[in-house]
């Protein structure tokens, strides 16, 4: 299995980069973290933003293929503890099928990600900057490995 983090945003600060890369490497072969950078819509005054997001979405799902696990982050997704974010990590493992988590740019993800999702995952109720979302989601499904592998780094 691997962990797809599709993002929209390319050029991250390296604070963000050094982030997310820790807790990638630390996570073993057999459910390694791949980040896969998608440009956003260029966004002018008077753009269309939903031709945006749909223009973003489909090369969204163009990177993530058509048998992965759609995963979307989402303020409107589900809440999950870290306990349960190790038993959801555990269900992907067993069911062997790569997972994609999808991170919308700065006006979301499109309906077209929204339908194709298997789940939705919320972080918080708070919105948090796309950036350091990627630096969260690693740090979190890093931690997740550990509990599941009896780890000390989640005590």
């Amino acid at each position: 299995m691997q962990l797809n983090l599709v993002c929209v945003g390319e050029r991250m600060p390296s604070w963000v980069n050094e982030g997310y890369e820790e807790y990638a490497r630390r996570l073993p072969r057999e459910c390694a973290l791949m980040l896969r950078e998608i440009a956003p819509g260029k966004r002018t005054r008077n753009c269309d933003i939903q031709r945006i997001l749909a223009d973003e979405g489909q090369r969204m799902l163009a990177v993530v293929g058509g048998n992965a696990h759609i995963v979307t982050l989402d303020v409107g997704g589900k809440a999950w503890s870290t306990r349960e974010l190790a038993e959801v990590l555990a269900r992907w493992l067993r069911e062997g099928r790569d997972i994609a988590l999808l991170v919308g740019g700065p006006d979301g993800l499109s309906d077209a990600c929204r339908q194709r999702a298997a789940e939705s995952w919320s972080l918080s109720r708070m919105t948090f900057p796309h950036p350091l979302v990627r630096v969260i989601v690693a740090e979190q499904l890093y931690r997740a490995w550990t509990l599941l592998n009896n780890h000390p780094y989640h005590r």
